[in-house]
C-alpha cells in the first residue's frame, strides 16, 4: 500500500473542513499506520477512530485536526497531552510545538508509543507515567494542554498548570458522550468555547472517572 498517497488523500479530505495549513501539513507528514496494530495498517487513513488495544482508540483524524488546530500552536509553545495512547496525537503536537510532555497511565501503551516516537526521531517529546494528580506539574506552566479522554468536568489541576493566555482543549460530559471545550486563560478570567459534540473513552483517575464499570 502507498501510505504516502493515502496521507495525501486524507489531507485532501480534511481540507474543506476548515483545518489550517499547518495542521494539515502535520497530518500529511506523520505516518499514522505506524501507531496502529499491524492488521489495521491498511485502514490507517480512513477518517474513523480505530482500536489500539487495552480498550483504547486512536481518534478520528478530523477530531485530531480540530483539537490540534484549536490549540493555536505556532511553534514556540510548551504543551501537555493527557493520554499518550498510541502516540499519534503526540507526534502531531511535536510537529507544531517546541516541546511536548505527555502522560499515559497504561504502561503497555506508553512503551509502544515510546518505541514508535523514538523510531521517528522526535527529540522534543517527553513521555511520563501518569501520576495520581492529573497533569505533569514538574514542567508547568504550559501554553497549551490537550486531553484525549472524556472528563466529567474540567479538572482544576489542569487550569492551574495552564499559563496565562494558554489554551486547554478537553472533552467534557458523560462516559459515553461529551462536548469538546476550548478554554482560554485570559486576564479577565476563563473563556470557554464549545467546539461540538464528540465521543472519547473515559478519562480515568483523579480528575476523571473512577475505575469501576459504573464510574
Amino acid at each position: 500500500m502507498d501510505y504516502a498517497a493515502a496521507r495525501r488523500r486524507l489531507v485532501q479530505l480534511l481540507s474543506p473542513e476548515g483545518i489550517d495549513a499547518r495542521t494539515l501539513a502535520a497530518l500529511g507528514k506523520v505516518p499514522r499506520e505506524l501507531f496502529l496494530p499491524a492488521d489495521l495498517h491498511s485502514s490507517a487513513y480512513i477518517n474513523e477512530p480505530l482500536p489500539i488495544g487495552c480498550d483504547q482508540t486512536i481518534s478520528q483524524p478530523l477530531i485530531i485536526a480540530i483539537m490540534t488546530q484549536s490549540l493555536e500552536l505556532m511553534g514556540k509553545e510548551k504543551t501537555l497531552e493527557i493520554g499518550t495512547g498510541s502516540g499519534y496525537q503526540t507526534a502531531i503536537l511535536a510537529e507544531l510545538a517546541r516541546e511536548v510532555h505527555s502522560t499515559e497511565r497504561l504502561p503497555i501503551l506508553a512503551t509502544r508509543a515510546q518505541q514508535v516516537l523514538s523510531q521517528l526521531g522526535y527529540a522534543n517529546i517527553h513521555l511520563h507515567a501518569a501520576e495520581e494528580k492529573i497533569g505533569w506539574e514538574k514542567a508547568a506552566p504550559y501554553d497549551a494542554i490537550l486531553v484525549t479522554a472524556g472528563a466529567p468536568a474540567v479538572p482544576l489541576a489542569l487550569l492551574d498548570q495552564l499559563a496565562p493566555g494558554g489554551r486547554l482543549v478537553i472533552p467534557v460530559g458523560s462516559r459515553w458522550e461529551q462536548e469538546l471545550l476550548k478554554i482560554t486563560k485570559q486576564p479577565a478570567g476563563l473563556r470557554t468555547e464549545n467546539l461540538g459534540d464528540c465521543r472519547f473513552v473515559p478519562l480515568r483517575g483523579k480528575g476523571g472517572w473512577d475505575e469501576s464499570p459504573e464510574g
